[in-house]
């Protein structure tokens, strides 16, 4: 396997493993008062899974296009509790560690998806190009 396919499957394992215990974390801290607490855990163990699809070449590109479709999904549904982060900062929050996790988790996809999206670009350029 080429080094760059090497690099986006070690950020997808990153990401994920980072997300699990960001949940876990989250869960534990609000007392285990929801089981949405558990949501960055859900996904950071998708991701997890689609790390280990990726690491086989013949399925690489699949695991990481499975894995950006899941951490888009994923900053998406977050999309709800970020808009709300000025609430926290103002004390006005209703659940700001909700709020806080999901904005977390936003930012760890989001950077997750920009640079999987150019790992594609620079490998179709190097396609087209070779």
């Amino acid at each position: 396997m080429t080094r760059k396919l090497v690099r986006m499957t070690r950020l997808t394992v990153v990401i994920g493993a980072v997300l699990v215990v960001l949940g876990v974390v989250a869960y534990v801290m609000t007392a285990a008062a929801s089981v949405t607490a558990l949501i960055p855990t859900f996904v950071g163990v998708l991701l997890l899974l689609c790390a280990a699809a990726a690491r086989k070449p013949a399925w690489h590109r699949h695991g990481i296009h499975a894995a950006l479709v899941v951490a888009l999904v994923g900053a998406l549904g977050t999309l709800m509790n970020v808009v709300r982060i000025g609430e926290v900062f103002a004390g006005t929050a209703e659940r700001p560690a909700a709020v806080v996790v999901s904005t977390l988790m936003f930012v760890l996809l989001v950077g997750y998806l920009v640079m999987g999206i150019r790992s594609f670009v620079a490998a179709r350029r190097a396609n087209t190009s070779g």
